[in-house]
């Protein structure tokens, strides 16, 4: 069975993390096959929002350290360049959720352990069962975070509480993650799937080009300096303003109705 389930309904994709036997630990098949998903719906213009999320009780809990444990007795140079391919295979998926031009969602339901800490901070919003709990944890193996959690986390929470998270690897409940700024929403765990379709078909019934400008703006907005960041609002409103959307927005707001997005 595939280690990611990919489904297309309604203009909405979700991923499911399939290793609901070891709380969908990251292995290398579920990276790559995410990669090349994630590359794919990049382009699709039939898919105007993704989710991302566990099969079974669980998001993800962190990477294969199973699998880890047999290297442990190479030669450290083999090991330093074996784990940092490893590493740098894990880029090109947060350098397309960046990038993706639609909002990403993670459904986090159970465990965000490790790199499941970093997928969902990775994700645009962050919904979860009241149930959940997540912990950075890295530092519990002897080691560093990665997916793009050392860039993700202090921009989240703030630098001295991104301290707090990564070297003490502690657990935070759901609603604690929210109340820090980890994630967005806390619902309870038996609607989880519910308010997940909601969200996500709110957003995929939006203006989808007016969310991947707004995702660069605030993205780029965290790197650039603030004229270069005024520049680009210019750009990004005025290529709204030249399509079909804005065309709706503007003449529904003076009819007074809702308006009917197509995402174009």
């Amino acid at each position: 069975m595939a280690d990611l389930l990919f489904e297309k309904k309604n203009n909405i994709a979700t991923l499911t993390f399939n290793r609901p036997e070891a709380r969908n630990a990251l292995s290398v098949e579920m990276r790559t096959s995410l990669r090349d998903v994630l590359a794919e719906i990049e382009y699709d213009d039939d898919i105007r929002c993704v989710v991302l999320k566990g099969a079974g009780e669980h998001f993800m809990a962190g990477g294969d350290v199973k699998r880890m444990v047999e290297f442990i007795d190479k030669p450290a140079a083999e090991i330093r360049a074996s784990f940092t391919q490893r590493i740098h295979d894990l880029h090109p998926i947060m350098f397309t959720m960046r990038r993706m031009p639609k909002p990403i969602i993670a459904s986090v339901a159970g465990a965000a352990a490790g790199a499941g800490v970093s997928m969902s901070l990775a994700c645009d919003l962050v919904i979860a069962a009241d149930t959940a709990f997540f912990t950075l944890a890295y530092v519990h193996i002897g080691t560093t975070p990665d997916g793009s959690a050392s860039f993700n986390l202090p921009r989240a929470v703030g630098i001295k509480k991104a301290m707090e998270i990564a070297l003490l690897g502690d657990r935070y409940d759901a609603q604690t993650a929210k109340d820090i700024g980890m994630i967005n929403f806390v619902v309870p765990a038996a609607d989880l799937a519910v308010e997940t379709d909601k969200l996500a078909t709110r957003l995929a019934n939006g203006p989808t080009h007016v969310y991947g400008n707004t995702k660069r703006l605030l993205y780029r907005s965290l790197e650039n300096e603030w004229e270069s960041q005024l520049q680009l609002e210019g750009e990004t409103f005025a290529d709204c303003a030249a399509r079909a959307d804005f065309r709706e927005g503007v003449t529904a707001f003076a009819e007074k109705r809702k308006a009917k997005f197509t995402g174009k």
